[in-house]
């Protein structure tokens, strides 16, 4: 099966009109709820390219900064957990996350002015929130016992929402751990063996099959270039007016090849000289098929054909940040602001929410939230 087949597929409407949707990560990183503030990724990426991810304000990738020698997530953790490893935040999260409520999350985000709402399943941690059937052959049970997906999911459609859901099935972190601090780094990082492809793909399926999500939104790539047209199809056949995003980069040859340290140092010379070479916000190459690009923090020009999305924090992190100060968060108006922007250059805002362990969603965040729905409903 190839792509073609979708190549006259157009982007559904409700994705087309819906405007403005919620992103949510939460997770066992909300347990330390740490990273470095201060610099957005798309200065780090032009600024500190090789070690990026030390510095990286992603709460979210909490678990690799760790691994990163002198880094400041590496040191926060030393000075407050010592020499736990990152698994010991499962028990003290799933104790916290029994105070979620995902109908008080629904009606926020109704109230926000939200069509739809894209939840996090699995991110690079690899932790799942819901009991998947599919056992992990790295860390057997690295996963909830109570479905947070399905309840969300219920929550959001009871109010008329649409309900998405994003995967991370180009990086996991209990299948490949090696440290990641850069471009290179990360592709390399992918894992290719057929043990995590033949994963990626059952649970993928069990998500499309037990939650029919709206949004079907890969992050990274997938580790697997011949895989990605059957499990398209696969979405398209039981969710017809469902949309994939723009991150299913699959090809799994250049991962490997990133394995070998003269090839990685090669690519990232690439990519240092391309950002460098950019006018203005660098391009992003099309990939073979996708209902809606996307555009994270502003790293890249929006297209110029096509149905986008810009997503980011309310913050500079995804997954809750502890260190974040009122001043890192979008005010309202600037919350306003942007929305506004990425309406008028027609694309989606997903903007994303950073729940704290216990399922709370903090004041600051709630009151941006808040103000775009009262002028969303004016």
């Amino acid at each position: 099966m190839s792509f073609e087949r979708f190549a006259s597929r157009p982007c559904p409407t409700w994705f087309d009109k819906a405007g403005f949707g919620i992103f949510i990560h939460w997770g066992i990183f909300a347990i330390p709820a740490f990273a470095p503030r201060g610099r957005a990724i798309h200065e780090l990426m032009r600024e500190s390219y090789d070690d990026m991810n030390k510095y990286l304000p992603y709460a979210e990738w909490y678990e690799n900064a760790a691994r990163l020698e002198g880094s400041p997530t590496q040191l926060h953790h030393r000075q407050r957990y010592g020499n736990a490893p990152y698994t010991s935040f499962r028990e003290p999260f799933d104790a916290a996350a029994q105070s979620f409520d995902a109908d008080s999350w629904a009606e926020l985000f109704h109230q926000a002015g939200a069509r739809y709402v894209v939840f996090v399943t699995k991110h690079h941690d690899g932790y799942c929130l819901w009991p998947t059937s599919v056992p992990n052959p790295w860390r057997p049970g690295w996963n909830t016992q109570r479905d947070y997906v399905g309840e969300l999911a219920k929550a959001v459609r009871a109010r008329g929402m649409r309900f998405g859901l994003y995967y991370s099935g180009g990086l996991d972190w209990t299948a490949r751990p090696e440290p990641i601090a850069n471009l290179g780094d990360m592709f390399a990082a992918v894992p290719t063996e057929q043990a995590y492809v033949d994963y990626a793909a059952a649970q993928l399926r069990e998500l499309i099959d037990r939650y029919a999500p709206s949004v079907l939104w890969n992050d990274i790539a997938w580790p697997s270039k011949a895989a990605v047209p059957e499990l398209f199809d696969y979405y398209y056949t039981r969710v017809p007016d469902g949309v994939v995003n723009d991150r299913w980069f699959a090809e799994d040859t250049l991962f490997n090849h990133l394995r070998d340290p003269a090839a990685r140092e090669s690519f990232n010379e690439m990519m240092k000289t391309r950002i460098r070479m950019a006018d203005g916000k660098p391009d992003s190459p099309a990939p073979p098929h996708c209902d809606f690009r996307t555009v994270e923090y502003g790293m890249t020009a929006p297209p110029a054909t096509g149905k986008w999305e810009a997503c980011r924090g309310l913050g500079l992190a995804f997954g809750y940040n502890a260190e974040e100060r009122d001043e890192d968060y979008l005010t309202p108006e600037q919350l306003i602001e942007l929305h506004d922007d990425v309406r008028a250059h027609g694309g989606n805002l997903l903007i994303n929410v950073g729940p704290m362990a216990d399922a709370s969603i903090p004041a600051i965040q709630q009151k941006a939230l808040k103000a775009l729905g009262k002028k969303l409903s004016a």
